[in-house]
């Protein structure tokens, strides 16, 4: 089969992989000129198999009147108020009950856990070098309720085969010399000894690389697709700037942006942006080895190779971009005052990143064939495209091959 997968970030480019692993002749398209310019480029690098926590929660619902009063900085909601965002939200907060937090989490996890043995099989298959790592995690606990919720999440994990476990501030400073030396105090920290990192503007391009050589996959950037054409309730053609291709499935791995294409064929993902934003700075001898979580902050500090890379926020602001530049400042100055020692930020060589999570209500991955014959998906990641790629990527080959 001719597969076109629209999306050449890490989802895209993983599924291509998939495919290409099946037998299929697939085409990459993406109105970009390089591959993972966009969500993928300047995430925060974790490949976090163990906290894939759904982001609607009662925990967050009880924080929703500061958080709407401006009063968090890690949150910022501007949203442009139309039906997209008014649906979405009512949704999202429908999500909010320990229930279905309960099992959004664990449905995340299991997809997860499956995605880190994908990934070990893919490294080790094509032998890329995007600093990867099996670093461990720590995510710091603010307060003592914070540590009381973490306790009986870490119980529902460890169900599933994860290695999540509640530690101590002391442990956590044991593990990782690094969280000594920051400013916040912490009621204690979940840690993770099988979470990795990983450079996914690295891996991203070097797998696409790898697809055009050993695969024969044509990827083809620059591209803006203008529709899908759909005949009698089965895909007829995709249309492009450059032309039309017919092919026999296509794979929609375009984050964010996927409404835009599905809204006109009725597919309604209920996927809303939330905006998040990276810099990377040079490394000291201070820096850490193990990915940190400021939970309270909404910050993560990952160490990929002779960098750290910073990341963080969740704002609600539609598609605008307009206030990158001051929110990168706030995350500088944020991370700056929880973390002096980890990063040179007198560094002038500084990467600054903004880019647009697709978010679900239930923060569930939307994956699988959709009502439209030959139209399938393969988006709606949230915060864990980069931990969900493989396992995404490798469900939807197969569902196709079926």
């Amino acid at each position: 089969m001719h597969i076109v997968v629209l999306g050449a970030g890490v989802i895209g480019v993983t599924t291509a992989y998939y495919l290409s692993e099946l037998g299929h002749e697939v085409t990459i398209i993406d109105q970009s000129q390089e591959v993972a310019s966009g969500a993928s480029g300047g995430n925060g690098g974790q490949l976090s198999y163990s906290f894939t926590d759904a982001m609607a929660s009662p925990a967050l619902l009880s924080k929703m009147p500061r958080i709407m009063a401006g009063l968090d900085p890690a949150f910022h909601v501007c949203p442009a108020i139309n039906p997209q965002y008014l649906h979405w939200s009512l949704a999202f907060l429908g999500q909010c009950t320990s229930r279905n937090h309960r099992e959004n989490t664990t449905a995340i996890l299991k997809l997860a856990l499956k995605s880190r043995q994908l990934m070990t099989e893919l490294r080790e298959r094509t032998g890329f070098d995007f600093n990867w790592r099996r670093a461990g995690k720590l995510v710091l606990q603010g307060t003592g309720a914070a540590m009381s919720e973490a306790r009986e999440t870490c119980a529902l994990k460890r169900q599933h085969g994860c290695d999540a476990r509640v530690i101590s501030i002391e442990e956590a400073k044991e593990i990782e010399p690094a969280v000594a030396k920051l400013s916040n105090n912490y009621a204690g920290a979940v840690y993770s000894e099988s979470d990795e990192v990983g450079d996914t503007l690295a891996f991203s391009t070097q797998l696409a690389q790898w697809l055009q050589t050993n695969r024969n996959t044509n990827v083809s950037l620059g591209t803006s697709v203008r529709k899908l054409v759909v005949r009698q309730g089965k895909l007829a053609a995709v249309e492009t700037d450059q032309g039309s291709l017919q092919p026999d499935a296509v794979v929609v791995c375009l984050g964010a942006l996927s409404n835009r294409l599905l809204d006109p064929l009725g597919i309604k993902t209920n996927i809303y942006p939330m905006r998040g934003y990276s810099v990377t700075l040079p490394s000291l001898h201070t820096s850490n080895t193990v990915s940190i979580t400021d939970l309270n902050s909404k910050t993560v500090f990952s160490r990929l190779g002779d960098s750290v890379r910073i990341a963080g926020f969740a704002d609600f602001v539609g598609y605008r971009t307009g206030k990158d530049t001051d929110r990168v400042r706030t995350l500088l100055q944020t991370a700056q005052a929880t973390a002096p020692a980890i990063a040179d930020y007198t560094s002038k060589d500084i990467a600054e990143w903004g880019g647009f999570r697709p978010m679900t209500p239930d923060s569930r991955p939307l994956l699988g064939p959709s009502m439209i014959k030959g139209v399938h998906l393969n988006t709606g990641h949230g915060m864990l495209g980069w931990t969900l790629a493989c396992v995404s990527g490798h469900d939807v080959a197969q569902g196709i091959q079926a």
